[in-house]
């Protein structure tokens, strides 16, 4: 199982992007995916994460200027990214885990079982 995420880009404060995610070898359509990014010398850190139909969760860092979304039909994750921050810079990760996680797992690294080899994201004038 591998998962694509694309989308990435150097974009200015105040921008938008949407990263994309794909996984091939299999589909998770019920199961939980995830949004985390990495800045420069920091720790990877959730982003966000679609639990199961409807139900998201976000960082507090990005609720209300980004959004995750699953197209099933065509096996996709999305992250819309609003507003953005020079702050937000960072290597995304999508990632899914084998099962329907509860909210307690869904932003923890270790419940995620596939991740996909990160998209860049640069936010600056």
């Amino acid at each position: 199982v591998q998962l694509q995420a694309s989308g990435g880009g150097l974009v200015q404060p105040g921008g938008s992007l949407r990263l994309s995610c794909v996984p091939s070898g299999r589909t998770f359509s019920g199961n939980s995916m995830g949004w985390f990014r990495q800045a420069p010398g920091k720790e990877r850190e959730f982003v966000a994460a679609y639990r199961w139909r409807g139900n998201l969760m976000y960082a507090d860092s990005v609720k209300g200027r980004f959004a995750i979304s699953k197209d099933n039909a065509k096996n996709t994750l999305y992250l819309q990214m609003n507003s953005l921050k020079p702050e937000d810079t960072a290597v995304y990760f999508c990632a899914a885990s084998s099962s329907t996680l509860i909210a307690s797992q869904a932003r923890r690294e270790e419940a995620y079982d596939y991740w996909g080899q990160g998209t860049l994201v640069t936010v600056s004038s």
